[in-house]
C-alpha cells in the first residue's frame, strides 16, 4: 500500500514539473555554484534595502501595521522566488492591493483580510493548474492602464494626513469627501512633517538624478529619521511609527490559521477575487517586462502557482496579499541577479533586518513614507501611457477613461467589471465592421475568362457569394439581412469564405439558415468555397442543430475547384435534362 502511495506521489511530482517547473529548479539543475551565489547575494541585499521602506509604508497605506508589511515581503517573497516560473521576480505587498486590503480591513478587520487571502490564493493555485495564465495575456490594455491609474489616485489621495501632519480623527472613505476633509483642515498642518516631506521628495530626486546607483528610498528614510532626533529637541516630534504603531517585533509571528465563517466568506467574496486578479495581472506583467529586458522566459502558469501559494503563507503568518512587484523586479535584474536564489536571498536580509534593527524602524517618521508612496502612486499613474491611449482609438480613450475615473469615484471591482465589459463591446463593434459581404459578379468573368463564364453566370442561374472577415453573433444579423435580400432562384450558390478566419455558432447558423431556405425553395447546389477549419467545423455543428446533412453540398479547396464543379455540375444537369425532354417525348 505505501509503495502503490509513493508511486503515486512520485507520478503527480514528475506530472508537476513537467508542466510547472519552478525557474529555481531549472538554474540548479543546470548547474550553480559560489560565484553565481554571491552574485545573488549583492543583489538580494539591494533589493532588500528598497524593500524595507516600501514593505512598511503599504502596510500602512492599507490600515495595517508596518510589521505585517515586512512579514509579507519576507514570506511571500520567499515563496514567489522559490515556486515562480520567472527567473527574477521579486515578490511583496505592492501598491494595486492598498485600496482593497484598507476597505477589507475596515468593515470585516483581520479576519475578513485573512479569509479574502484565502479565497485569492485557492483561485491563484486553480488558475495555474488549469494553465489560464497564457490567458491573462488577452485582457485589455485600456482596461489595465485605467485601474492601475486609478489606483494610483486613490494610493494618493490616502497619504495626504501624514505628508501634512493633518490633525484628522477620521479621514472619509469617498474621494471626494476626503478631499474636501483635507482642504477643510489644511490649517491645522504640522510644520515638522511638511518639512520632513520636502527633505524626503528632495533627496529621492537629487539621488535618482546625481547618484543612481544608491537607494534613493533608504537614504531618504534614513536622513529623515534623523531629523525626527533634530525636532525631538524643539519638542516639534512629528509623527512616527513608533507613535502611531508601536515597536516592530523582532521575529515572525506564530503562524495561524483563519476562523472560516461562510457568512463572512461570501462577504468577502469579490475582494477576494479582486485581489486575485490582480495579483495575476500584476506578477504576469511583472513578468514579462523583465523578460523583455533580460531575454529570458517565464513559465506563467508556474508563477501563478507560486502567486497562490504565497499569499495562502503571508495568510498564515498575518501578512497581507503579495504579488510581483515591477519596480523590485527590475531592480533585482540591474543589480546582476543570477536566479531566483536573489528572491531568497532578499527574504533573508529583511529577516536580519528585523531580528537586528527592528527597534530603530519605530523611530522613521510617516511623512516620510508617505512622500515615498506619493511617488509609488506618481508612478502607476504612468501618464505617458495615458497620454498616448487618449490620441488613440476612441474606443481605447473611452475604455481608458469608465475604468479610471469608476475606479476612484466608486470602486475598483466597479472600474473592473465595467471596463472590461465596454471594452469587450467595443471589439465586438470593431470586429463587425470588418465582415464584408458581396454578391461578386464579374468574379466568373474574370477567373477561368471569357464570354463562357458571362453566360454561366448571367443565363443559367450562378451566384457567387464573398465573405470576408469573422463571422460571429455580432455580425449574424447584417448577415441575415444581406442574403435575405437575394429574391432570385439560383441553380448553383458559390459561397466563398477563404478570407473568414473564424466563425461562431451565431454566424453559422445565419448561415445554415440561408442554405436551407434555398435548398427548400429549389434545391440549389451549394459550393463552399476555400473553408478552413474552424468555420467548417462550426458549419458542420449547426448542419447537426438544424437537422440537415452535406447532401448536394460540394467542398471546394479554392474557387478556381469551385469553378470546376460549377461546369460539370451545369452539364450533367443540361444533360440530364434533355434526356428528361426526350423521354418525355
Amino acid at each position: 500500500m505505501f509503495a502503490t502511495v509513493k508511486q503515486q506521489l512520485k507520478a503527480l511530482l514528475k506530472l508537476y514539473l513537467n508542466n510547472f517547473c519552478p525557474k529555481l529548479i531549472e538554474i540548479l539543475h543546470r548547474g550553480y555554484d559560489m560565484n553565481k551565489f554571491k552574485r545573488d547575494t549583492l543583489a538580494g541585499m539591494t533589493v532588500a534595502v528598497v524593500s524595507i521602506p516600501l514593505a512598511m509604508a503599504l502596510a500602512i497605506a492599507s490600515g495595517v501595521t508596518p510589521a505585517q508589511g515586512l512579514y509579507t515581503a519576507i514570506v511571500a517573497g520567499f515563496f514567489i522566488a522559490l515556486l515562480g516560473g520567472s527567473k527574477y521576480q521579486i515578490g511583496g505587498p505592492t501598491g494595486a492591493f492598498v485600496v482593497v486590503i484598507f476597505n477589507v480591513m475596515k468593515n470585516y478587520g483581520t479576519e475578513g483580510l485573512m479569509l479574502t487571502m484565502l479565497i485569492a490564493g485557492v483561485i491563484l493555485i486553480a488558475a495555474g493548474l488549469l494553465k489560464l495564465g497564457t490567458y491573462i495575456k488577452y485582457i485589455p490594455y485600456p482596461v489595465v492602464t485605467g485601474f492601475t491609474a486609478g489606483i494610483g489616485v486613490l494610493l494618493i489621495s490616502t497619504q495626504i494626513k501624514d505628508l501634512l501632519g493633518l490633525e484628522i480623527e477620521s479621514v472619509p472613505a469617498d474621494f471626494l469627501h476626503k478631499w474636501q476633509t483635507y482642504i477643510h483642515h489644511l490649517k491645522d498642518f504640522s510644520f515638522a512633517s511638511v518639512f520632513i516631506a520636502i527633505f524626503s521628495f528632495a533627496s529621492i530626486f537629487y539621488i535618482r538624478r546625481k547618484k543612481p546607483n544608491l537607494p534613493a528610498y533608504l537614504v531618504a528614510v534614513v536622513g529623515a529619521t534623523l531629523l525626527v532626533a533634530v525636532f525631538a529637541m524643539f519638542s516639534m516630534a512629528p509623527d512616527t511609527i513608533g507613535s502611531q504603531f508601536g515597536s516592530i517585533p523582532h521575529f515572525l509571528p506564530k503562524p495561524r490559521l483563519p476562523e472560516v465563517h461562510i457568512s463572512l466568506l461570501l462577504e468577502v467574496l469579490p475582494s477576494g477575487l479582486t485581489i486575485a486578479f490582480l495579483a495575476g495581472v500584476e506578477s504576469l506583467l511583472s513578468a514579462t517586462v523583465v523578460d523583455g529586458m533580460s531575454g529570458d522566459n517565464h513559465n506563467s502558469n508556474a508563477e501563478l502557482i507560486a502567486e497562490g501559494v504565497a499569499n495562502l503563507m503571508s495568510m498564515v503568518f498575518t501578512g497581507v496579499p503579495a504579488t510581483g512587484a515591477i519596480a523590485r523586479t527590475a531592480t533585482n535584474y540591474k543589480s546582476h541577479a543570477y536566479s531566483p536564489m536573489a528572491g531568497i536571498m532578499q527574504s533573508v536580509i529583511l529577516l536580519l533586518f528585523m531580528l537586528l534593527l527592528a527597534g530603530v524602524a519605530k523611530f522613521i517618521p510617516l511623512a516620510c513614507l508617505s512622500a515615498v508612496l506619493i511617488l509609488v502612486g506618481w508612478n502607476m499613474l504612468n501618464l505617458t501611457k495615458i497620454y498616448y491611449l487618449l490620441r488613440g482609438a476612441r474606443g481605447d480613450a473611452l475604455t481608458l477613461l469608465v475604468t479610471l475615473f469608476l475606479t476612484v469615484f466608486v470602486d475598483l471591482n466597479t472600474g473592473i467589471s465595467v471596463g472590461f465589459m465596454l471594452s469587450s463591446i467595443i471589439f465586438m463593434h470593431r470586429m463587425s465592421k470588418e465582415i464584408e459581404l458581396q454578391t461578386d459578379e464579374k468574379a466568373l468573368e474574370y477567373k477561368g475568362g471569357g464570354r463562357d463564364l458571362s453566360q454561366v453566370l448571367h443565363e443559367q442561374g450562378v451566384i457567387s457569394i464573398r465573405f470576408s472577415g469573422p463571422l460571429f453573433f455580432g455580425d449574424a444579423l447584417d448577415v441575415t439581412h444581406f442574403l435575405q435580400r437575394i429574391k432570385s432562384e439560383p441553380k448553383i450558390i458559390i459561397i466563398r469564405m477563404g478570407y473568414v478566419p473564424m466563425v461562431d455558432i451565431s454566424g453559422a447558423n445565419a448561415l445554415v439558415s440561408f442554405i436551407s431556405r434555398i435548398k427548400k425553395k429549389n434545391d440549389a447546389k451549394i459550393i463552399l468555397s476555400n473553408v478552413k477549419k474552424q468555420p467548417r467545423r462550426m458549419l458542420h455543428e449547426a448542419f447537426l442543430q438544424n437537422n440537415l446533412t452535406w447532401h448536394n453540398i460540394a467542398i471546394a479547396t479554392n474557387f478556381e475547384n469551385a469553378l470546376k464543379i460549377t461546369r460539370r455540375y451545369l452539364r450533367l444537369k443540361k444533360h440530364f435534362e434533355k434526356s428528361t425532354n426526350l423521354a418525355a417525348e
